[in-house]
C-alpha cells in the first residue's frame, strides 16, 4: 500500500486489506477544517468509512490498522468549490467537451450529471493532489442566462461519481450575460426575472403551458419546470458576477423573490460591497487569484478581496471559474496559501492559515449543504489526506488519500508516463527508446 511504502516501518499492520473496518492515524498534525488551530500529536480514527474520533489523547481501538503519520499534516479531503471536472478533456475536440450545449433548445433544464465522465483523465490528476469532492457546473451554451443544473461528485475510483445531481442552477448575470441577451445587463436581468416569474406562475397554477392558457411563455416547459425549485428556494442558484453593482442587483433580487437562495461566484469586486453581502447572508465562491483588471467588470480586483470579505463576515469558499476549471482545481491549496501570504504585506488583507484550509474543505461543504463531508469530525465521511509538508506550501504533496475511508491509489496517466519513460528505468523502456 502507498502509506506503507511512504511512511515506512512505523506503519503497523498495513498488510491488512484496504477495506479494513478501522484505521487509526496517529502522531499527526491534524487540521480539522473547522477553522480551529491544527493539533500536534493527534489521532484520527476511521471506522466503517467515517470519522469515529479525532484529537490528542484519542485511544486507539483494539485491532485497528495503525498508521504513524510521523508528525505529518493530516487534513480533510479538498473540495473544489467551482469546477467543470469530468465534463471536458481536449478543448480543441468538441466530441470530448460536454460542458456546454451550444445548439440545444434547452437551458435551465440541462442536467450535466449524465455527462460527467467518471473515467476522465483529469479526475485522478486532481485526486492524487488531495481533491476528494468537487462542485461541477455547466458552461455557457445557447443565448440564455440559465446554463443548467450542476452536480456534486466524489473523486473516488467509482463507475458513478455523482453523489448529488441537480444540486444547483447556474446563472450568468455579468458581462457575458449582457452579450448573450443582446448587449445589455438590463436585458440579462430581465431574462432572469422572466424565468423566475414564469416558474412561480407555473408552480401555482400549472396553466402556463395548457391549451387555452392566458399567455405564451418565453421559456419552454422543461426549462420552466427546472426553475420551479429555484424560485421556491429548494435549489440554490449560483450566479456568476464580478462587478460590485452586479452583486448588489443580485442581492436586490431576493426582495422580489424572497425564497431565492443565491450563491455568488467570482465576485472580484465583492470587497467593495462586503458589508451588504454579509448582511444579506449570501455566500461567495471566490477566485482567489483575480487581482488584475482583466476586464471592465473586474477593474476593482485586488488579492485582498477574499480577506476583506471574510473580515466582513461573508462565508467564502474557493473555486476556479474560467481558470482551467476542468483540469487544475488541484491548485486550490496554492491559491489558499497565497491568501495567507498576502496578509503579511503592508496594507493588504489576507486570511489565517486555519481560515484558508477551511475555504477549500468545510466552507464549500457548508455552502452546498453537504453535511457529512468537509471536515475531520466524528460522523463525517472519512475523506482524509496525509501530506508530506504544510498543505498550503507549493512544494508539498499528499502521501496518502482516503475517500470514504478507503485509500485510493496515487496514480494518474501522467505518473504512469513518468514512471515508464524516466531515464533511470531505461531497461523497461519500449524498443524504440533503448539507447
Amino acid at each position: 500500500m502507498r502509506l506503507k511504502a511512504l511512511l515506512g516501518a512505523a506503519v503497523v499492520a498495513l498488510a491488512a486489506p484496504a477495506t479494513a473496518q478501522t484505521v487509526a492515524i496517529t502522531n499527526a498534525k491534524v487540521a480539522t477544517g473547522t477553522g480551529s488551530a491544527a493539533v500536534d500529536g493527534a489521532t484520527v480514527v476511521v471506522r466503517d468509512g467515517r470519522i469515529a474520533a479525532v484529537g490528542a489523547g484519542v485511544p486507539v481501538p483494539a485491532g485497528a490498522q495503525l498508521i504513524d503519520a510521523q508528525g505529518r499534516w493530516v487534513t480533510p479531503g479538498l473540495i473544489g468549490g467551482f469546477t467543470r471536472l469530468g465534463l471536458l478533456e481536449v478543448d480543441a475536440v468538441d466530441d470530448s467537451n460536454d460542458a456546454s450545449a451550444r445548439t440545444s433548445p434547452y437551458s435551465a433544464a440541462i442536467d450535466i450529471a449524465p455527462a460527467i465522465n467518471p473515467r476522465s483523465v483529469n479526475i485522478p490528476i486532481n485526486r492524487i493532489e488531495g481533491v476528494t469532492r468537487a462542485v461541477v457546473a455547466p458552461a455557457p451554451g445557447q443565448d440564455s442566462v440559465f446554463y443548467g443544473q450542476g452536480a456534486i461528485i466524489t473523486l473516488g475510483d467509482a463507475t458513478d461519481v455523482v453523489t448529488k445531481p441537480r444540486a444547483f442552477q447556474f446563472v450568468e448575470l455579468g458581462e457575458t450575460a449582457a452579450d448573450l441577451t443582446g448587449g445589455s445587463r438590463g436585458a440579462a436581468f430581465a431574462a432572469f426575472r422572466t424565468g423566475m416569474r414564469e416558474a412561480l406562475e407555473y408552480s401555482r397554477t400549472r396553466t402556463l403551458f395548457q391549451p387555452g392558457g392566458h399567455r405564451e411563455s418565453i421559456y419552454n416547459k422543461p426549462d420552466v419546470e427546472a426553475l420551479v425549485p429555484v424560485v421556491q428556494g429548494q435549489m440554490p442558484v449560483l450566479v456568476h458576477v464580478e462587478r460590485a453593482n452586479d452583486i448588489l442587483r443580485v442581492i436586490d433580487l431576493k426582495r422580489e423573490f424572497p425564497n431565492l437562495k443565491p450563491i455568488l461566484v467570482g465576485a472580484s469586486e465583492g470587497w467593495m460591497v462586503a458589508d451588504r453581502i454579509a448582511a444579506a447572508r449570501v455566500p461567495v465562491i471566490a477566485s482567489a487569484m483575480n487581482n488584475l483588471p482583466t476586464s471592465f467588470e473586474r477593474l476593482g480586483s485586488t488579492q485582498s478581496n477574499v480577506g476583506r470579505l471574510v473580515k466582513a463576515g461573508v462565508k467564502v469558499a474557493l473555486g476556479m471559474i474560467d481558470d482551467d476549471d476542468g483540469r487544475q482545481i488541484r491548485l486550490l491549496p496554492q491559491h489558499a496559501g497565497n491568501l495567507v501570504a498576502v496578509g503579511k504585506l503592508p496594507g493588504a488583507t489576507g486570511v489565517t492559515h486555519e481560515q484558508a484550509i477551511a475555504m477549500i474543505t468545510k466552507a464549500p461543504a457548508d455552502i452546498f449543504g453537504l453535511i457529512d463531508v468537509g471536515s475531520l469530525e466524528p460522523g463525517k465521511r472519512a475523506d482524509v489526506v496525509v501530506w508530506d509538508g504544510d498543505p498550503l506550501e507549493l512544494a508539498s504533496a499528499p502521501v496518502a488519500v482516503m475517500i470514504d475511508g478507503r485509500e485510493v491509489p496515487l496514480v494518474s496517466r501522467q505518473t504512469r508516463l513518468r514512471d515508464r519513460y524516466m531515464p533511470n528505468r531505461s531497461k523497461e523502456l519500449p524498443e524504440h527508446y533503448r539507447r
